[in-house]
């Protein structure tokens, strides 16, 4: 696994929208803001199970994770990778601990009893940066 170098880690790991790329059935790139975090290396996406991007990456788990520093736009970071597992375990738990780093609030806003969350876990295979 390729690792995220160091010096541009806190793009994910601070409150960064970043843009989650993905495959759709017709090949036509299909891009999402995402908000993410990092866990042992791997970039961690939370969604619901049955959106577009979550299918895309059930089907074609190529993606690739832009995150540009908001207060330099000519510093940012590529990750192209794929996806190693989507699990629903903890994914409410997740979704609650980026709304706190992204938001400032203890729970998700936009909780949907009728949706199941998820987390994509992305494992870096090419990591360009620049800055």
């Amino acid at each position: 696994m390729t690792q995220i170098p160091e010096q541009y880690r806190d793009l994910l790991e601070e409150p960064v929208t970043a843009s989650l790329a993905t495959v759709l059935p017709n090949g036509q790139p299909q891009v999402t803001p995402v908000w993410c975090d990092l866990e042992d290396g791997l970039i961690r996406v939370n969604t619901a199970k049955g959106r577009q991007k979550h299918k895309d990456m059930v089907d074609r788990p190529q993606v690739t994770v832009m995150a540009i520093d908001p207060q330099n736009p000519y510093r940012y970071l590529e990750v192209r990778g794929r996806v190693a597992r989507i699990e629903e375990e903890g994914a409410d738990a997740h979704i609650d601990l980026l709304a706190k780093q992204y938001m400032g609030v203890d729970r998700y806003p936009n909780h949907d009893p009728d949706e199941t969350r998820v987390i994509a876990y992305i494992e870096p295979i090419k990591v360009s940066d620049l800055g």
